[in-house]
């Protein structure tokens, strides 16, 4: 058997990064502050991720895994397991100033955690009988919509008794998915 030396444990791990982001305004959180909040020097906090962007794909990485429910999708649960991840991405985007604000704000997507919950959003939506071109549509729709919501609720936008209720929205919106295609209003 190998002897394992006895060295100096790491400062640093993926949790430690996340956990600390996530306890600052990610709208005006540096590196240099991160790494400062960490312990750390500024290289040692590059050696983990190499600029911002990819500290906020690290991070949507961990809100995705804690947003997504752990069970899959049925045909008669369809409508409240998206629901429940809504509710999810309500109380964790919302919970981390400036995190919302960020992920509705126009920019690329970790492929990876995103793509994930894409999968088991457009998933969601063929279990309840759209094909995969509008399962693919309603997954715009539903992330849009949501994400955006969240962002406007966070930056304080339209605040006070004008902006529709969470669960209200949700609810509008959950009726109107699946899409299919469009009735032709005039113009």
């Amino acid at each position: 058997m190998a002897e394992v030396k006895a060295g100096r444990p790491a400062r640093l791990s993926r949790e430690l990064i996340v956990e600390t982001a996530l306890s600052c305004d990610l709208s005006t959180l540096t590196m240099r502050e991160l790494a400062q909040r960490l312990g750390v020097s500024h290289s040692a906090l590059y050696r983990w991720v190499a600029h911002r962007q990819a500290l906020f794909d690290l991070i949507s990485e961990v809100m995705v895994e804690r947003i997504v429910p752990s069970d899959e999708p049925t045909v008669d649960n369809w409508r409240t397991w998206l629901a429940r991840l809504a509710w999810a991405a309500h109380d964790e985007f919302l919970a981390v100033p400036g995190y919302a604000m960020h992920v509705a704000a126009p920019h690329t997507h970790n492929e990876q955690s995103f793509g994930h919950l894409r999968e088991r959003v457009v998933h969601a939506f063929r279990l309840a009988g759209a094909s995969e071109a509008m399962a693919e549509q309603s997954w715009h729709v539903f992330g849009i919509s949501v994400v955006t919501w969240l962002g406007a609720a966070q930056a304080g936008v339209d605040a006070g008794p004008g902006r529709p209720r969470f669960e209200l929205f949700l609810d509008t919106l959950l009726r109107g998915l699946p899409t299919r295609e469009p009735v032709e209003y005039p113009r």
